[in-house]
């Protein structure tokens, strides 16, 4: 007979047992279902190597070009064909060979507005730059380019033509920084200029030994039509920076340091450095066409003191003739009369009305500008 103790222990056995197997079972179909998961994952992974090595490649390239500069719409361009700027020279058709054989680049541009009405005038002008070496580029105003023919360099110069238009419309659109990059300087002139005194390379020598960023030739105080004291020249002296006027309203004098009275040139022959012109550009606005009041804002591009860097040069002087160009035109009558109409005033009241709009602008530039430092503010309270 089996005691209640044995009977005991035997159930305790089982139940044992039973826990063993059902552990086991667990066990197993735990590593079972791992396993095909863990199969799965690695059939995966294995399946998206080559991509995720490809990427981690293309990750190590692409931080290591982060920060490498590129124009804006080049990025889909390898960077060896990249060309980031241009230049004025004419390319010929064929004999490439031809070009190789120029003894020197062009280093100056000069860029002139023109009517063939001043086609004496222009010509001294075009002769006496290229023969120092400018690309010359003209802007046809009057829309008259074939009766430039009979000159020796037309087909030396660049012809750009747009009817009633003035120098800083076609500078905006065809003188961008990127395509004059490869020029020292850029004159840009009126055409009613009389250059009888002046030589083109002497006048960069001085404006480079001078530091000078942006300058423009004096006018000959007798002969020219003089709107500003400062252009006037002055005898035995080489150039200039400063007016002086100690008489009636806004003086000037050594303590000046705003236009007029210095860090000043005026529109009509202006000749720019590559930096300054690279400001200069960006302010010359789309649509106000006859820039007046940015030369009162000029020494912001003059790349450092515009008292310094701003001047008019004496020695290399030119006449400036105010002979009227846009505006004035000349119409055949049925009878064929010649009609001529002069709408000058209206281009005069059209100037001073964008010289408000550009002041309007820059004010109101300067008054929402979050970043930028005005580095004349100070120094032009102190001289006011």
């Amino acid at each position: 007979m089996n005691s209640p103790f044995s009977i005991s222990a035997d159930t305790k056995n089982r139940l044992y047992l039973y826990k063993v197997i059902i552990g086991l079972s667990l066990i197993c179909l735990t590593y079972f279902i791992g396993s095909a998961l863990i199969a799965e994952d690695y059939r995966e992974r294995i399946s998206r190597w080559p991509m995720e090595v490809m990427g981690t490649a293309h990750s190590s390239k692409s931080s290591f070009c982060r920060n490498r500069c590129r124009p804006p719409g080049s990025e889909a361009l390898p960077e060896g064909v990249v060309v980031q700027t241009s230049n004025l020279e004419l390319r010929p058709l064929w004999d490439s060979v031809l070009v190789k054989e120029k003894l020197k680049p062009s280093l100056n541009l000069l860029a002139i507005a023109v009517g063939v009405k001043k086609k004496k005038i222009v010509h001294k002008i075009v002769e006496k730059f290229l023969s120092n070496g400018f690309v010359i580029m003209l802007f046809h105003y009057d829309g008259i380019v074939d009766q430039w023919s009979d000159f020796k360099w037309n087909n030396e110069v660049i012809h750009v033509s747009a009817k009633n238009q003035t120098k800083w419309w076609f500078a905006k659109r065809f003188l961008h920084p990127d395509i004059v990059a490869e020029y020292d300087y850029i004159f840009l002139w009126d055409e009613d200029l009389d250059v009888a005194n002046f030589n083109p390379q002497r006048y960069i020598n001085i404006i480079k030994s001078e530091g000078l960023e942006i300058s423009q030739p004096a006018l000959d105080p007798v002969k020219s039509v003089v709107h500003q004291s400062i252009t006037a020249r002055r005898k035995n002296e080489r150039l200039h920076r400063r007016y002086y006027k100690s008489k009636g309203s806004g003086r000037c004098d050594d303590n000046s340091t705003a236009p007029p009275c210095t860090g000043w040139v005026e529109m009509m022959a202006p000749a720019f450095s590559k930096a300054a012109w690279q400001c200069v550009w960006y302010m010359v606005q789309n649509d106000l066409i006859h820039a007046w009041g940015l030369d009162r804002q000029l020494g912001y591009c003059a790349q450092g003191d515009r008292t310094k860097k701003v001047g008019v040069v004496d020695s290399e002087y030119i006449v400036h003739l105010g002979l009227p160009t846009l505006g004035v035109l000349e119409r055949i009558k049925e009878s064929s009369e010649t009609l001529r109409v002069d709408n000058r005033p209206a281009v005069r009241k059209q100037s001073f009305i964008e010289m408000q709009v550009f002041s309007q602008r820059w004010n109101d530039a300067v008054k929402n500008s979050k970043c930028w430092i005005d580095i004349y503010k100070q120094t032009d309270q102190q001289s006011n």
